[in-house]
């Protein structure tokens, strides 16, 4: 073992008999494993509400989608998914239509977007089928409907009845009116979409809206969600000027980059609390200094260098850092695997849609939180340390 790490060894353990001192240290361990378990934990559950909302997103909303310049309708769309499946990256394509509606249930009335699918397709791209309730065995049909959880709730409808959609008409004529059959109801866990979101099948939403044999547009999905960033500038430059390509990254670009800035946001309010255990560190390692004034100046009498008796409080301030780091990481990595499996902390779901916390472990974040607190406590300890290697042996022996 090393001089440096042995005294100082020597001296934290020696500590224990001072009662003060024995509480400085306990205090400045303590706050650092509060804040090393606090920022895991938080940063486990942000990560673990970003991959759930991604999730719910894509259960929805193909990795991209492609529409004309204007929302103009695509005549020759069968082309358009033969050029985009063209795209390596690309694994299905479905057409798509895309209005707004009006609901009516006897005297309730409700406003909603409307997407008109083909049943198969659809489910090839998003998991619509695995977030819906009924009976579709069979596929969607003609005049049948799926609505979101929310809107069926404002509707007081319930699969299996019917209600009537209109579409607006053109200028000065009377708006589109058909009768449909409730045939399922999806939750999603995102209140926009299970509030304001209806499914009919591609032929119903063609003649609703007057479109004939044309589409809004065409969605797509690839291999992994991360290459839809790079698809979509792939096929904006092999397809015409006039379509228009988005990703669900893009679509979603507020959203994402608010939960990114919520979470470096918390990561520095909570780092705070580390920086306050560093505090405790300098003032730990302070009075160090001056109970063993006497000790310093015979190290020095005897050979010992500056910068090895800086060493030696240096090496203190990161053992008792390190203290609170091991505790503190394996304090918040069972906190946060504990909330994972036991799932102990109930959420209102008509508030966040989520009956628990969700976690996720990410081992960058665990390790972001380790570097960060091991910079602090060197920087916290390193004052110390040089007023150690400041002291005049004579004295330090004369008056310690």
């Amino acid at each position: 073992m090393p001089l440096e790490i042995f005294i100082a060894w020597r001296y934290l353990k020696a500590r224990r008999s001072g009662v003060f001192t024995l509480l400085t240290t306990l205090i400045a361990v303590g706050g650092i494993t509060l804040g090393v378990a606090a920022l895991i934990i938080t940063l486990s559950v942000m990560s673990g509400f970003h991959l759930d909302i991604r999730e719910k997103i894509l259960g929805l909303q193909p990795h991209l989608v492609i529409i004309n310049e204007g929302m103009s309708p695509i005549k020759q769309y069968s082309a358009l998914e033969n050029s985009v499946k063209e795209n390596d990256n690309v694994t299905a394509t479905a057409p798509f239509i895309y209005g707004q509606i009006m609901i009516r249930n006897g005297l309730i009335n409700a406003g909603a977007a409307i997407k008109g699918i083909d049943w198969e397709a659809e489910n090839r791209l998003t998991g619509l089928k695995k977030l819906t309730h009924g009976n579709l065995s069979g596929g969607l049909k003609d005049n049948e409907i799926i609505i979101g959880r929310e809107l069926a709730n404002a509707l007081r409808t319930f699969p299996g009845e019917e209600i009537i959609l209109m579409s607006p008409g053109e200028a000065g004529l009377i708006p589109r009116m058909a009768s449909f059959k409730v045939a399922g109801i999806f939750h999603s866990g995102m209140y926009e979409y299970d509030a304001s979101l209806a499914y009919v099948s591609l032929g119903s939403a063609q003649k609703l809206f007057g479109f004939h044999d044309t589409v809004t547009g065409v969605g797509a999905s690839v291999k992994h969600w991360e290459l839809a960033a790079k698809a979509e500038i792939q096929l904006e430059k092999s397809l015409p000027p006039s379509y228009l390509v988005r990703s669900w990254q893009q679509m979603n670009h507020n959203l994402f980059a608010a939960l990114k800035l919520e979470k470096i946001m918390m990561f520095i309010i909570l780092a705070l609390i580390i920086v306050v255990a560093a505090f405790n560190i300098i003032s730990n390692l302070i009075l160090l200094t001056v109970e063993k004034a006497r000790e310093i100046g015979i190290l020095s009498a005897l050979g010992v260098r500056r910068l090895e008796i800086g060493r030696i409080f240096l090496f203190e301030g990161l053992m008792v850092g390190l203290s609170g780091i091991i505790l503190g990481t394996g304090s918040g990595l069972g906190i946060s695997l504990a909330l994972k499996k036991y799932k102990f902390i109930h959420l209102p779901p008509d508030v966040y849609y989520l009956d628990t916390l969700p976690v996720r472990i990410i081992a960058g974040d665990v390790i972001l939180v380790i570097a960060a607190t091991l910079a602090i406590t060197l920087v916290a300890a390193l004052y110390p340390a040089y007023q150690a290697t400041k002291l005049d042996p004579l004295e330090a022996i004369r008056y310690g």
